[in-house]
């Protein structure tokens, strides 16, 4: 089992345990499932086009959504989610502490859409964005809209 499948097994045993610790959520839990693995698959091919560790894209887009992962709550949720995930991922001892770093940011930065991070980052918000149109979701923000817009017109 290579890297991305063991962050992946592993987060979704944290979304199992944190679905009995909080049942209340804003976004049910098979949709957490679907959403990180899409997310990797997408972000594994932009960071191939662009240069960028596909892995390790794919790794940061399968936990930018940790923080809603462990409270439930989509308000505040990459703030909520940029210490814990770091704990999370050392216990995976699947990293270095360089790219638990690099994770924990794209983690922290992903809803700042109309803020321009690192290329990291970067495919982290797209990949989001395009995975809530492909699933037909409605783009709230107009940052998301706005990306979503550059990212279809590309």
């Amino acid at each position: 089992m290579n890297r991305l499948q063991k962050l992946q097994s592993a987060l979704l045993k944290e979304i199992d345990k944190y679905e009995e610790l909080i049942p209340e959520r804003d976004q049910p839990g098979d949709w957490e499932r679907i959403h990180i693995s899409s997310c990797a698959k997408l972000g594994y091919l932009m960071a191939e086009k662009q240069g960028v560790d596909p892995i390790l894209a794919a790794c940061a887009c399968t936990c930018h959504d940790y923080g809603r992962i462990i409270t439930g709550k989509q308000a505040g949720h990459a703030e909520a989610g940029f210490e814990p995930v770091k704990v999370f991922l050392r216990e995976t001892e699947l990293f270095t502490e360089e790219e638990i770093e690099q994770i924990a940011a794209a983690v922290k930065n992903h809803s700042n859409k109309s803020e321009v991070g690192t290329p990291l980052e970067e495919i982290v918000k797209d990949a989001d964005v395009l995975d809530f149109h492909q699933y037909g979701y409605e783009m709230p923000r107009k940052e998301q809209q706005d990306r979503l817009e550059k990212l279809l017109k590309g």
